[in-house]
């Protein structure tokens, strides 16, 4: 069943948080002919791409000393993907102010999500710098040897703007909902949303914070533990374990309800 052959692929995702109408986080529904996790519902994120490695990213974005150079691509990743999915841009202007969207950069989105144009050519042009100090380390997880694509996932809380709007690309992602954590995790539950386990489990991490602020402190403040899963065979069958310091707490998932 398992192929430890299958290439590991880098890829990055973003918890993007609002506190209001009330503590919630930015979800999308994937587009059901996507080769993974089609239907379900997920962070915006997905694989690093070869312009994310550019080192000119070094004088368009902000906080590139202060992040490790090995998380650089993976954190230009997380705001390119949100930015491809959702259409927030986690950047900022010459002013240094946040940047809530123009005409220009909803019109070039399409075309980058596309790669017919560079993100850091529309950086150049609208004059704006990604924003790396955003993101916080939230959680990485590595796929583990079960399933025909394996990724190696960073996932990043940060904070989305009051007047950023979330609007799903149509190709990818179908939908763009804000919902609550523990709302995610009800209605998956109820069965009426697909959320796959690495997500689920996710989201019952942030559920057990109250706000974005906190969410983002309790993130800063966890040690990171890379959570690779491990299948463990008991008496009641195949289980999918996790570190049991990653933060997660205790888990031994059937391996029948991993995808579900």
């Amino acid at each position: 069943m398992s192929d430890p052959s299958v290439p590991i692929r880098p890829a990055a995702t973003v918890l993007l948080l609002r506190d209001e109408p009330e503590f919630q986080v930015l979800m999308v529904r994937r587009h059901h002919q996507i080769d993974f996790a089609s239907g379900a519902l997920v962070f915006p994120g997905g694989k690093t791409h070869e312009g994310d490695h550019d080192p000119a990213w070094a004088a368009r974005t902000i906080g590139w000393d202060a992040t490790p150079e090995a998380e650089r691509p993976f954190r230009i990743a997380a705001i390119r993907e949100v930015y491809e999915e959702a259409g927030v841009l986690l950047a900022r202007d010459a002013a240094g102010e946040p940047f809530l969207g123009d005409e220009r950069a909803h019109d070039a989105r399409d075309a980058v999500s596309k790669d017919e144009r560079s993100l850091i050519g529309l950086m150049d042009e609208l004059n704006l710098k990604l924003d790396l100090g955003a993101l916080t380390v939230f959680a990485r997880w590595i796929t583990p040897p079960l399933t025909p694509k394996r990724f190696d996932t960073w996932f990043y809380v940060a904070r989305a703007d009051s007047d950023q709007l979330a609007i799903c690309d149509g190709w990818e992602t179908v939908d763009a909902e804000w919902i609550g954590p523990a709302k995610a995790l009800e209605l998956a539950a109820a069965g009426e949303r697909k959320v796959i386990f690495p997500t689920r489990m996710n989201l019952q991490l942030l559920a057990e914070a109250n706000s974005a602020d906190d969410a983002v402190a309790r993130a800063a403040a966890r040690t990171l533990v890379t959570v690779e899963p491990k299948v463990e065979r008991r008496a009641e069958g195949q289980v999918l374990v996790l570190p049991p310091d990653a933060g997660y707490g205790v888990v031994a998932e059937p391996l029948s309800s991993v995808g579900a």
